[in-house]
């Protein structure tokens, strides 16, 4: 178990980020173990096809990139530095990589891998001097930039709006029930007690004092569980599971019952059926394949006769059943 203990001051200091270099990087352990997420599986054909298709001086050193991922699917902290920014671009993240030091280049590769030995491709990080160490995280940077274009970046536009739906109700949660409520709901392996974070189901043992340095919390599209840094000397920093990644890959949910489809029309039903919690109108037109336009048309319509309601979380407008359209979807509100 790691357990993060947070002061007052660490507690109003949790905040969210995005960062396309977390998504990168935890997708690699997807990439090679595909039972990890049968969610993923389209994703990971998609990538495979792209990945094979390479050849000559385009091909990537696959067997460098994966070796990264370890036995025990535990990732070298260095990969994933702690976002500086809400959101930063890949090209910010990927620079703060570039300038790790080679001594913590060592200290990560070494402790991710750990009790296994080092995979052949990253042995360079055993030498004495720093030279070869530099070469091999500059090498990785190649490779992870190279990998995002191929793998991550064209679907991150999408992946974005879903991670941004997530902090929406993330914030909800903690507004409604405070921190309890909010890391219990996260996921199973988190629990809230007397002021510290436990994080159960890790290979790892060791408590992490923030002391003033906070809590950063990362939604992750590819993030099977809760996955702190594998140091204790890092900042309090959780990537968890990302809510709605099933609709991820499919962009159009089940019509409604026929009959509903029949009074309000397929894309109003539709509609209908996905707000049973509170979406802004970029995240449904994602999940419908749609413009924004054309989903606020079909919003202005459901509003005006009482089967939406709506509230404004800063400059968006969330949108979810009213106790009318649970009735008339048949749909019971979550608890």
């Amino acid at each position: 178990m790691i357990s993060f203990e947070l002061g007052v001051e660490d507690l109003a200091d949790t905040r969210f980020a995005l960062s396309p270099l977390y998504e990168t990087v935890l997708s690699l352990r997807v990439l090679r173990e595909p039972g990890l997420s049968a969610l993923h599986l389209p994703w990971r054909r998609s990538v495979l096809g792209a990945l094979d298709s390479l050849d000559g001086l385009d091909g990537l050193d696959t067997e460098l990139l994966m070796s990264v991922v370890a036995v025990r699917r535990t990732l070298p902290d260095f990969l994933t530095p702690r976002p500086a920014s809400f959101a930063p671009s890949f090209e910010e993240e990927l620079a703060a990589v570039g300038r790790t030091p080679p001594d913590l280049v060592r200290r990560d590769l070494l402790a991710a891998h750990a009790p296994d030995p080092l995979p052949t491709p990253l042995l360079a990080a055993l030498a004495p001097d720093d030279g070869p160490v530099v070469a091999l995280r500059d090498a990785l940077c190649a490779l992870l930039r190279r990998y995002w274009e191929i793998a991550v970046q064209p679907m991150w536009p999408r992946m974005r709006l879903l991670l941004e739906a997530d902090m929406t109700y993330r914030a909800r949660q903690l507004a409604v029930g405070g921190a309890r409520l909010l890391f219990a709901d996260i996921h199973p392996n988190l629990r809230w007690h007397d002021g510290v974070l436990h994080i159960g189901q890790m290979i790892s043992r060791h408590r992490v004092v923030a002391s003033g340095r906070g809590l950063l919390l990362v939604p992750s599209v590819f993030a099977h569980k809760p996955a702190p840094p594998v140091s204790p000397e890092e900042a309090p920093t959780l990537a968890y599971p990302s809510r709605g990644v099933a609709t991820l890959w499919v962009r159009e949910p089940a019509a409604g019952t026929a009959a509903l489809v029949s009074l309000l029309g397929a894309p109003k039903a539709r509609l209908l059926d996905l707000l049973d919690e509170p979406l802004p109108t970029v995240e449904l037109a994602r999940r419908l394949g749609v413009t924004a336009s054309a989903v606020s048309q079909h919003l202005g319509v459901l509003y005006a006769t009482g089967l939406l309601s709506r509230a404004r979380d800063g400059r968006q407008v969330l949108y979810r059943r009213s106790p009318l359209g649970d009735e008339l979807s048949g749909r019971g509100r979550p608890e």
